[in-house]
């Protein structure tokens, strides 16, 4: 059996403003291995829990009955941490990383690159002043004959990525990690009037039936979140841009019980598009970095200004504040900028966590926030802000959480917590939903698709 409490639960729900009382309401079970010097299960346990009580609570807000109880399973929760490696297609497994993508000595430390988009591959090199055809012995090369903060700012300013392996002393006084540090763990607040959301016309087992949510988000702490709403009822429509690649090994992943299209917002016919569907929507994602959407006039007060008592969340790799504010990032990346790496290396070679934790505690933290912002809106009504950052997730790891146990090895197995189903890609192999409560789903209503390929349009 798993513990009995988790204080990482009590202090994310209290980060999302919730009723402390109904923390009683989570109990604990089973056994989980995501292996780490920092607390990584306790990441992974408390925000699947709080995610779990948010949908509890507004199941019953939205029957009137009482809050169902929630079960978290220590096992289905690696499994779900775990759901990008574990995912299968006709038995074949994902390439998670790229060859460009991963860490390089330089002449006075360590260096983590991301390049598994072209267009970031092809910044990278030619920051770096090779080839567009350039391999990893040539980027080698050239990151060694360089300082570590020389290739972070000479490949950001080409618009690739690259950080600079720090450790966590060295983080706490950067101002982003100090910012960071600063910050709470997440955010939810009023910015605007408007009605309570529509009533579900359904039972506690779809705490989100009935809602339009459109998800405007990349790779995948925010597909995680949107996946889950999908998971409780919630009618989630992704919207792409056409010039933007993604990858389907990804998305046969996250677009679990989703639909996806592709509109190219600098159109003005496919502006007009989003327009009508943001007419109806509930819950607006996105996922990209500050201000980039600020243009088509998708800020957080506009949104809420063209669709009265809409629910808006958002994330960022680094925080809406300090110097790295408009940088883009991945979880790779804050591992390695927050000290991260550097706890889980060998003191020879900075490490990794046992999964892109940080990517998916944040996509369940914002999940839970969106619940708990449709919860706050019945009887009051108004739309609602949810802001979270990986690089504030990071900083509660480290910091904020207490380290608790793992599964001895051998004793767990994630074939218990794998399914198949036939998907328009094939036979896909997928981790089942850690989010539970008395009554609630167990599975998607429908398996992911293929990625941009639906009508931009609600189901009904």
């Amino acid at each position: 059996m798993g513990q009995t409490s988790s204080s990482g639960t009590a202090a994310a729900w209290a980060a999302l403003g919730g009723d402390p009382a109904l923390v009683d309401r989570v109990t604990y079970e089973g056994r989980g291995a995501l292996p780490a010097r920092l607390p990584v299960m306790e990441l992974a346990r408390s925000t699947v829990a709080v995610c779990s009580l948010a949908a509890a609570e507004l199941a019953a807000r939205r029957t009137g009955g009482p809050v169902p109880a929630v079960r978290v399973d220590d096992g289905a929760v690696t499994a779900a941490f775990l759901s990008d490696r574990l995912v299968r297609v006709d038995g074949a497994a994902p390439v998670t990383f790229a060859p460009l993508s991963r860490f390089w000595r330089a002449a006075d430390g360590w260096v983590r690159t991301h390049a598994n988009y072209p267009h970031h591959r092809a910044r990278l090199l030619a920051a770096l002043g090779l080839p567009g055809d350039a391999g990893e012995d040539a980027v080698a090369a050239a990151v060694g004959e360089r300082q570590a903060l020389d290739v972070e700012e000479t490949v950001y300013a080409a618009g690739g990525l690259a950080v600079a392996a720090r450790g966590p002393k060295e983080w706490a006084g950067h101002p982003q990690g100090a910012a960071a540090a600063a910050h709470p763990l997440l955010a939810v607040r009023r910015i605007g009037d408007g009605p309570a959301p529509r009533a579900a016309g359904g039972s506690a087992a779809l705490p989100c039936a009935g809602l339009r949510v459109l998800d405007l988000t990349r790779v995948l702490a925010g597909p995680v979140a949107t996946r889950t709403l999908a998971l409780l009822g919630a009618d989630v429509l992704r919207i792409d841009s056409p010039g933007l690649p993604e990858s389907q090994e990804a998305h046969s992943d996250t677009g679990m019980g989703k639909r996806s299209t592709r509109l190219d917002l600098a159109v003005a016919a496919d502006r007009d598009t989003f327009g009508e569907l943001l007419a109806s929507a509930d819950v607006v994602v996105t996922g990209y970095r500050p201000g980039a959407l600020d243009r088509f006039g998708l800020a957080p007060e506009e949104l809420a200004a063209r669709r009265p008592g809409l629910v808006v969340a958002r994330l960022s790799a680094w925080g809406r504040y300090g110097p790295w504010a408009g940088r883009r990032g991945f979880d790779s990346l804050v591992q390695v900028a927050s000290g991260i790496a550097e706890r889980e290396g060998d003191g020879e070679r900075p490490g990794a966590l046992p999964a892109q934790a940080l990517d998916h505690g944040t996509g369940y933290l914002l999940a839970a926030g969106v619940l708990r912002a449709l919860s706050e809106q019945h009887g009051t009504g108004g739309a609602r802000l949810v802001d979270l950052a990986l690089a504030q997730t990071a900083a509660w790891l480290v910091n904020g959480l207490e380290k608790t146990p793992d599964a001895a090895p051998g004793e767990y197995d994630a074939e218990r917590w794998l399914t198949e189903t036939d998907s328009p890609m094939g036979r896909l192999r997928h981790a089942l939903p850690a989010v539970a409560f008395d009554g609630g789903p167990v599975d998607w209503a429908r398996p992911a698709g293929l990625w941009g390929t639906d009508t931009p349009r609600w189901r009904g």
